[in-house]
């Protein structure tokens, strides 16, 4: 079975592409996606597709509608959801995938530094494992697709 994993979040750092690579590297059958990152395009896309509007409130409606698409899309599709919250910006988006998520019945783990925690209690509540960085994020995912542990050997295993 190949997972599906969506990558909810901040997209001003490259907690993505060490998760992708992460998981490459563990051999994990996996399959990632992820919302339009380019910040601009996602601000801009249904002005740019759907005609201009003069009034930025309509440009932005246009433009979350048109995304609404795509990630509600990916989150229904998805196996498990990783939310991050990042240090620099307010993530309204990835709470309220995070909420989606949650009231879809999708796993999800939450990725944030700790001083977050208690900002992000709720949704660290909803989540059933939260990370400090990616690398962690990649031994969730490496626990949970594969049932590999980390310096846990079969030896160990069948010792037990």
């Amino acid at each position: 079975m190949t997972w599906s994993i969506y990558l909810s979040g901040e997209i001003h750092s490259d907690w993505r592409e060490r998760i992708v690579a992460g998981a490459e590297a563990a051999g994990l059958d996996v399959e990632f996606s992820a919302p339009v990152t380019h910040h601009e395009a996602s601000d801009d896309c249904g002005a740019a597709i759907l005609g201009a509007e003069a009034d930025k409130v309509w440009h932005d409606r246009k433009g979350a509608q048109l995304n609404a698409i795509r990630t509600r899309t990916l989150l229904e599709q998805a196996d498990i959801v990783v939310v991050r919250f990042g240090d620099k910006y307010r993530q309204w988006n990835a709470a309220f995938d995070a909420g989606y998520a949650a009231a879809l019945g999708t796993p999800i783990i939450v990725l944030h530094p700790p001083e977050h925690g208690h900002a992000l209690k709720e949704v660290d509540a909803a989540a059933l494992a939260v990370a400090e960085t990616p690398e962690q994020v990649v031994a969730c995912l490496a626990y949970v697709v594969a049932g590999t542990l980390p310096g846990y050997t079969d030896r160990a295993r069948a010792a037990e």
